[in-house]
Order: C-alpha cells, then sequence, then structure tokens
C-alpha cells in the first residue's frame, strides 16, 4: 500500500477514534481505581455519558473569549495527534502541544476567578518540570535513530528502547503529570479533596468543560502512542509488544495515583527534574558515547 495512503489512514484513524478510544480508558481508569478501593465503581461508559449531559446543559460562560480559547485547545490538541500519526517530526508535535497548553492556560486565566488564577499558575509549573524531559525524549529518539521523523523511528531496524531505557523512564515518570494523576495533580484534581475545588476547570462549565475533556481524551491517546513509539520497529511482531507495554504504562499510572498522595509543587519540580537528570541525563550521556 502506498505510504501516503497509509499516513493518511492512520490520521484519520487517530482524528476519528482517538476519542473514543480516550473516554473508554478513562472509563477503564474509573473502574479499576474503584476495584482499587474495594467500590464496584461506575460503568465503563461513564465518561461518555457525562459528557453527553454536558452538551445538553445551558451554556453560561463567565468570559465570552474562554470559548474561544478552549475550543482552540482541542482543535490544537487534535492537530498534535494527527501530526504525529501523519509521522512528522516529533518535535514539532510536542512544540504544537506545549503551544496548546498555553490555551488552556487562558482560559483559565481570563475568568479571573482565584481558583482558576492559581490553578493556571500551577499548570506552567508542571510544564516547566515535564518540559526538559519531553525535550530530552526527542533529542534521544534523534540519537537513536538519527531522525526525529515518527514514521522513520517507527520503521527502524531496531527499537527505540534498546538505546533509550533511561529516557522512557524519565518519560513515564512525568506522564502522571501530563495525565494530571496523583501525586502531581496540582493544578487540576480529578479527585474532590482538592484546595482549589477543580483547579484550572473550575470555571468551565456544560460544553466548555465536555470539550476540555475531550482535549484530555486526545491528547493521552497521543501520549500512549509516544509510548509505543519507544518499542515499534519495523517487525510487525513489535506491534503487539508495543500495545502490551502501553497497557502497562497506563496500568502504572492508575496504581500511581491511587496510591500516592498529592505533593506540593516544589517536590513535583525537584522530582521530575531529579528523574530527568539522573535517568535521561546519564543515558544521554551514554548514547552520545557509544553512538
Amino acid at each position: 500500500m502506498n505510504a501516503t495512503i497509509i499516513k493518511i489512514i492512520c490520521c484519520l484513524s487517530y482524528v476519528i477514534f482517538a476519542p473514543l478510544i480516550g473516554g473508554f480508558l478513562e472509563g477503564l481508569d474509573r473502574k479499576i481505581s474503584a476495584r482499587m478501593q474495594r467500590r464496584v465503581g461506575p460503568p465503563v461508559l461513564q465518561p461518555f455519558y457525562d459528557v453527553i449531559k454536558l452538551m445538553k446543559k445551558q451554556v453560561i460562560v463567565v468570559s465570552k473569549s474562554q470559548t474561544f480559547l478552549i475550543i482552540t485547545y482541542l482543535i490544537m490538541t487534535v492537530i498534535t495527534g494527527a501530526m504525529f500519526f501523519w509521522g512528522v517530526d516529533i518535535l514539532l508535535c510536542f512544540f504544537v502541544l506545549s503551544t496548546a497548553a498555553t490555551f488552556l492556560y487562558f482560559a483559565a486565566v481570563v475568568t479571573s476567578s482565584p481558583y482558576g488564577t492559581i490553578a493556571s499558575s500551577r499548570e506552567l509549573i508542571q510544564m516547566v518540570a515535564y518540559e526538559p524531559a519531553v525535550l530530552l525524549a526527542c533529542v534521544g529518539f534523534y540519537l537513536a535513530c538519527r531522525t526525529f521523523e515518527v514514521d522513520k523511528i517507527a520503521s527502524s531496524d531496531v527499537s527505540a528502547i534498546l538505546y533509550l531505557p533511561g529516557f522512557f523512564v524519565a518519560f513515564v515518570f512525568i506522564l502522571t503529570i501530563k495525565m494530571r494523576k496523583s501525586p502531581f495533580d496540582i493544578s487540576a484534581s480529578h479527585h474532590p479533596h482538592q484546595e482549589l475545588v477543580k483547579g484550572i476547570t473550575t470555571e468551565l462549565g456544560a460544553r466548555n468543560l465536555a470539550v476540555f475533556q475531550i482535549a484530555e481524551w486526545y491528547e493521552n491517546v497521543f501520549l500512549m502512542g509516544v509510548v509505543g513509539l519507544f518499542f515499534i520497529n519495523s517487525s510487525p511482531a513489535s506491534i503487539p509488544v508495543a500495545l502490551a507495554m502501553i497497557c502497562l504504562v497506563y496500568f502504572l499510572e492508575i496504581l500511581i495515583d491511587n496510591t500516592s498522595a498529592r505533593v506540593k509543587w516544589n517536590v513535583m519540580l525537584k522530582m521530575a527534574w531529579m528523574v530527568t537528570i539522573f535517568c535521561a541525563g546519564a543515558n544521554l550521556i551514554i548514547l552520545m558515547i557509544v553512538r
């Protein structure tokens, strides 16, 4: 099959199916979390019910510009994943994702809510915490595969994980921040004990909150795709291995979320940078020597 046609299929599949997969994963997250806490938990399809209900509610916004900003956040997130599954520069994908995060920041700030303002500042701190690991992961892919292009990385003779174990550990660590899970859910907690109510989403209501949730589903699928990129190679046998590792990492994030108490922002920053320096940094030095 023509390479361009394959890219189009992958790209369209992401745009169409990513919110379905992301919503299903969140449903599994809630169900598994409930079982870990010895509860029955909601049905797996509950996230979809919640979004549909939000879409039907009366639209009331604190600021008119908030709707534009949150929709732009969704669009930029979708573009990020579409570019990734098209096979373009992975560094560019993360750059677009970071740009999307700035629109989410402004969507919270523009309301002038004290909860949203404080949470948005924490969102910026989270970005400072995880961006070094993200950038180093991109550099690692380049040093291991001599390219930033996702399609070329995925078609390498060997899986990138053989050269990038430290980068993988650092990336999985910051996924806890990116996926807004304990102990690093400091800006938009999905638990009811957050002292900022719902943090960055406090002033998001009705359709705007639904749009935010859908954007998070798109982002989570993209992040799991990056996890799979560490393991996939030119051999078709690597695909089930990559899928198995994605499932394992996702379960690990759920486990950490349910066994960790939320920490302060300065502890998060120190932990993220320490793991990045000792794991990704050491791996980088070794990789530069051997490659």
